[in-house]
């Protein structure tokens, strides 16, 4: 049985990597999809003419927001697998084929992308905010996930039903984990490659953002 893949790709002011993020991306899945987050770079341009499906969103609603609109796409389309990468370079759409094996040969309902077996390019702040974030989510969802804070994902078809997402920025792909193993779903962690380009800017606010995953990890440690 031929099983459809997609790829959902949240983009915010992407337009220097989207292209190349997409065009290495389609021949890895049957379609990609970017979800333009209220750029004003052309980032939608651009992922277009690399040959992606763009869905748009007129003013930014934060990377919850993109991610929403992702999986209600997903879930309106026919594909029984779809791959969560980031835009901006640091995920290699290359791995998208271990993601999809893993799934089916260890039965797997969510498949994330661990970088903490190879953390020496990794700036040491965002490294001791992933560990203990992922100590954080493990707990909280009863699995061991060693990089929760990662975006390079897979979600089998089925967890849609029981995601009820509430949040809309950073956060979200954590809420995303909790609710997922909270509902009975089997979450694997795979190691990918660590890429940090020089020069390249997050869109994480550190103070702003670590404020949000408190008040949200105390909304679900009460749960």
């Amino acid at each position: 049985m031929i099983r459809r893949v997609i790829a959902l790709i949240p983009a915010y002011n992407e337009v220097a990597r989207v292209g190349e993020v997409v065009a290495q991306a389609r021949p890895q899945v049957d379609e990609v999809i970017v979800i333009d987050d209220g750029s004003d770079d052309g980032t939608a341009a651009a992922a277009e003419k690399a040959g992606a499906k763009v869905l748009r969103h007129e003013q930014n609603r934060g990377k919850g927001g993109a991610i929403a609109t992702a999986l209600d796409y997903f879930g309106r389309s026919d594909a029984e697998f779809a791959i969560l990468l980031d835009a901006d370079g640091q995920h290699d759409p290359a791995e998208i084929a271990k993601f999809v094996e893993t799934a089916g040969r260890e039965q797997a309902d969510i498949v994330v992308g661990t970088r903490m077996g190879d953390t020496g390019a990794m700036p040491v702040v965002r490294r001791l905010t992933n560990e203990f974030t992922s100590w954080v989510t493990s707990k909280l969802a009863g699995q061991r996930i060693p990089d929760s804070q990662c975006g390079y994902r897979l979600l089998r078809r089925n967890v849609l039903e029981d995601l009820r997402l509430s949040t809309a920025r950073f956060e979200t792909e954590t809420e995303m984990l909790i609710q997922a193993a909270r509902a009975g779903h089997r979450i694997i962690s795979i190691p990918i490659r660590t890429i940090y380009e020089s020069g390249h800017t997050s869109h994480i606010h550190p103070v702003r953002d670590t404020i949000r995953f408190f008040t949200f990890v105390r909304k679900y440690w009460k749960a």
